[in-house]
Order: structure tokens, then sequence, then C-alpha cells
């Protein structure tokens, strides 16, 4: 997985009054990316000599088992090379690119069986793949890159370093162009010259920043696309790691689960048994004193009960089950502190699994506004994009929500993103704050 960083030169950029322009020649990240540009020629003669040479000699050896070997040489080469290069593009381009996993056979065990993982992996045959490519493209970036920076910045100083041409040359400026013997040409000397030096010069160098940037966007492409784990790779990654997180989410609810049958339901109806022997046994000494225990028993059986049904309801409403999210969501909005207008715009039901994370998701931020948020009013639309259910929760209360540091908005984006959904928070402080929250539809 790639991910480019933010630079901190970001938030500072912000604070610059000067427009981009004329900021870019001097920024940091111009020059860290032209150095960048001018890397990849060593770069890449290194990984083209290599793998050309290895990769040469190893089919050459084919013929013998000594070319299996070398093969594998070569493509293990190629590895250190993308090893260096994701080091350099982390450096200079702030990209970060995840390091592809290690081949490994399956299965058999032995040396052919390791030759022939390591023959087989896709992942070395991409990094062979960026040592090629990455020849020309090295040629063509260090060429275009030092081309601009030498004639832009040569021709905007010009007048600066004109006089070592009558001085140590014997002619009146840089010879533009000249015929063989000597008299006849043009040479940069005059007022206008100058004038035209500078103008030249001072749009390549404007312009060099942005060519510079293109160019080392396309090497982002390349680092991210050859140089980084395969997308099935990353995509089983993500997997593995959202199972773990909707086994964490699982424990801890049968957690809470256990904890307020323990602490609630069941302490209270021990309690309760015990007052019904203790009301059975007094009914034959004083008969109103046992009917007044009974009448306590019976006001502690309604607690249990209410108990047992707000447990029922945070499982899985029974609301949600028989009359769909458009009920169930207005039944959470009638117990927020605040008046909420619930809006559900649906052509359909969703599958019950999502159904029910939506429920859940507005029952929780609804939580936050009523807990947290200092809110006199909130709304709640629910709609289908697509393939994707959307959910938005909004109110007008002091603001400053934040998805980070772990908060429950934090577990909340993490549980969503279990199921391939996204969390975003628009929370200023002072206010309002939006939550949209994005779901797969999955009929």
């Amino acid at each position: 997985m790639a991910d480019a960083y933010p630079p901190p030169e970001r938030a500072a950029a912000r604070e610059h009054r000067l427009p981009p322009a004329l900021r870019a020649p001097f920024e940091a990240r111009t020059w860290r990316e032209f150095g960048y540009l001018l890397l990849n020629l060593p770069m890449g003669i290194v990984g083209f000599v290599w793998t050309v040479t290895m990769l040469s000699l190893g089919a050459g050896l084919l013929i013998t088992f000594v070319g299996l070997p070398v093969l594998a040489l070569a493509l293990g080469g190629c590895r250190a090379i993308g090893a260096v290069e994701r080091a350099r593009a982390r450096s200079l381009l702030w990209l970060e690119v995840d390091e592809p996993g290690p081949v490994t056979p399956k299965g058999r065990r032995g040396l052919l069986a390791r030759l022939g993982a390591q023959l087989g992996s896709g992942v070395n045959w991409r990094h062979v793949i960026y040592t090629l490519l990455h020849f020309p493209w090295g040629i063509f970036t260090f060429s275009v890159s030092i081309s601009l920076f030498t004639y832009g910045w040569g021709l905007l100083t010009y007048p600066l370093w004109r006089w070592v041409f009558p001085v140590y040359f014997g002619q009146d400026g840089l010879q533009v162009y000249g015929s063989g013997d000597g008299h006849h040409g043009w040479w940069l000397h005059t007022p206008a010259d100058m004038l035209l030096c500078v103008a030249v010069g001072g749009t390549l160098v404007l312009a060099g920043p942005w060519v510079i940037r293109g160019l080392a966007h396309v090497d982002r492409l390349m680092v991210s696309g050859l140089l980084g784990p395969s997308s099935l790779a990353s995509r089983v990654t993500e997997l593995e790691s959202d199972r773990g997180v909707v086994v964490d989410t699982a424990a801890a609810d049968l957690r809470r689960i256990e904890r307020d049958l323990h602490d609630g339901a069941q302490a209270r109806l021990v309690a309760l048994a015990m007052d019904l022997g203790l009301a059975k046994e007094k009914l034959l000494e004083d008969p109103r004193a046992g009917a007044a225990m009974v009448d306590e028993a019976h006001s502690e059986v309604k607690i249990a009960l209410q108990e047992l049904r707000d447990l029922a309801r945070g499982i899985h409403p029974a609301i949600l089950t028989d009359r769909g999210l458009g009920p169930a969501l207005s039944a959470v909005a009638a117990r927020c502190t605040v008046p909420v207008a619930v809006t559900v715009d649906l052509p359909s039901r969703p599958v019950p699994a999502i159904e029910g994370i939506a429920y859940f998701t507005v029952s929780e931020l609804l939580q936050n506004v009523s807990k947290h948020s200092g809110a006199s009013r909130a709304t709640v639309d629910v709609w289908q994009v697509e393939d994707r259910l959307m959910l938005q929760v909004s109110d007008n209360g002091r603001g400053g929500a934040s998805p980070t540091g772990g908060s429950g908005l934090a577990g909340l984006a993490e549980r969503l993103d279990s199921v391939d959904g996204v969390l975003v928070v628009d929370s200023r402080p002072g206010g309002p704050t939006r939550i949209t929250a994005e779901l797969p539809w999955r009929v």
C-alpha cells in the first residue's frame, strides 16, 4: 500500500502571501524532487546493467543447472535495488511504499522449490520490469531537469556573469550562433539581449518546478505500482486486519453483554428470588407484610424485564428486524436528548448485516450528540448512491469532534472499515458537526 504522507511545508505554505508560481522555485519540495530526478540516471544505469547482465548470463547458462541459481540471484539483486529505490522515494519524494513480503515456496521444500518460487514470483518480475523501464526514464528525466535548471538559472543570471566573455574569451558575450570566419554572428551583449535573457530564464525558472513535479509524479506511480506489494497481497493484508477488528469488536460486545447480564438482570433476579423466599415465609406469619413484599418483588420483576428489553435492543432491536431502518432510526432519535429530524430515502432494504451496522452507527453518533455536542437540534439523513448506503448525522453543537486519539469515533471508523465502509468527520471548533458514513449496499 502506497501512501504519500503530507509534508509539514504544506501547513507553512498557507502562511505565505506569494502565489505558488513564484514560491515554487525556492521550495524545499522542488529541490528534493530535482535531486531525485538527478539520481535517476545513476540508479537507472546500475539497475539496467545488473538486470541485463545477470538475466543474459542466467539464460545462457540454462543449458546447465547453474542457470537457475544465476536467474534467482538476478531477481534477488533487483529486489535489493527496489529496496534502495523505495528508501530513495521515501526520503526525497515523501512516498511511503510498503515492502513486498518474502517469497516462500508453497507445500514443497528444498532448493528446487525455493528456486521455483523465486522464478515464479510476480513481485520479483515487477522489480525486473522497473529496472528495465527506469533506465530510459532516468536518462529522460535527468536530461530534462538538468537542462531546465542550467538554462533557466543561467539565462536569468546572465547579466551578472557576462563579464567573463570579454575578459577571458575576447568576445562581447555569449555567442548564440556565428559563422566560421568569426565576423558574423549573434553575441548576447546589448541591453535588449540582457532583457531577453532574463525574460527567457525567468520563464524557465518559473516553469521548471512544475515540470519537475510532473516528472516526479510519474516516478511515484512507477515506484508504488512496480516496487510495492501486489494489489492481491495488499487486499489480503487489509482483510486480515479487518478480520482482527471484527473479532475484537465481537469479543468486546460479548464481554459487555456478559457484564450487563451479571451486574444487572442476573443480580436483580437473584435478589428477587431471595425476596420471594422471604415473602413466602412471611405470608404464614404476617399476610399483610408478606403481600407488601410480594408487591415489591413484582416491581423488581418489571425492572428486570425492562433491563432485559434494553439489553436485547442493544444486541439487535426487534423493530429493525420487523419494520426496517426508517422506523428503527426514528425510535433511536426519539430517545435522544435533543430534537432529531430523521429522513430515510431507500428504495429497498439492504442486507441485514449492513442494516444492523447502519443502525448502531447512527445510534452511537446520536449518543455522542446527546452527551458531548451541546447541540439544540440534529438531523439524520439516509440514502442510497449506486451500490453504497450513505448515512449523515449533523448537529449545530460546539464541534471539535475528531476520529483520532483513541476516541469513540476512531473505533467506529475501524468497525466501518472492516466492512469496506468509510467515516468522514467534518467538525470545526465552534460547529456545526457533520459526520458521514458510507457502507456497501450488498443486496
